[in-house]
């Protein structure tokens, strides 16, 4: 069966590929703003979906994958960061403390738009850091797409104090999660 993974993210995709099924990769064209009072797992399952359809859409069959994963903290949604003053910003939030990560996954056939989807959450405790170590990581690139501004396996990895939860959700992609999604929905025997 015909796997089309809806993001552009190497994350994603590398992730995917541990699944150990050919795919292939087309980014959605979703706009991922929240709404307002949206929760974290509402806005991670209804963005998963959008990109899913949306890509579903350019095809006549096949399966697609669509993820989005979320950070939140003491009610607040973070995002990919905007420029580096923001990403600064949500890592002196970050910082400390624990926050939640939540990654909405859904496939849906393409033939007909049946949809599998799922919520899961993890909770990430950051170690306290300084400003001076956020000014450095910011000035590598690497936040800059991320939600929550950091990758948890780059060299942000260092601050991570406990992960409760799945370690690849906080990367971008549950894999297990995944997998049995795709065997429910005949895409593995």
């Amino acid at each position: 069966m015909k796997l089309v993974l809806a993001s552009a993210s190497p994350r994603r995709q590398e992730l995917l590929a541990r699944v150990g099924l050919p795919f292939t990769v087309e980014a959605s064209r979703v706009d991922e703003t929240p709404r307002p009072g949206e929760m974290p797992e509402e806005l991670a399952e209804r963005l998963a979906l959008a990109k899913a359809r949306d890509v579903a859409a350019r095809h006549a069959d096949g399966l697609v994958i669509g993820a989005d994963t979320v950070v939140a903290r003491h009610g607040r949604l973070y995002g990919k960061p905007r420029d580096e003053a923001e990403a600064a910003a949500m890592l002196r939030d970050l910082r400390g403390g624990p926050h939640r990560v939540v990654t909405g996954i859904a496939v849906v056939r393409a033939s007909d738009g049946a949809v599998r989807s799922a919520v899961v959450p993890a909770t990430v405790v950051m170690r306290p850091y300084g400003d001076a170590d956020i000014a450095a990581y910011v000035a590598t690139g690497e936040p800059m797409d991320k939600a929550g501004a950091y990758a948890i396996q780059g060299i942000a990895g260092r601050w991570i104090g406990k992960i409760e939860g799945d370690y690849f959700n906080v990367v971008g992609l549950p894999v297990a999660k995944v997998y049995r999604i795709l065997k429910q929905s005949g895409a593995l025997k």
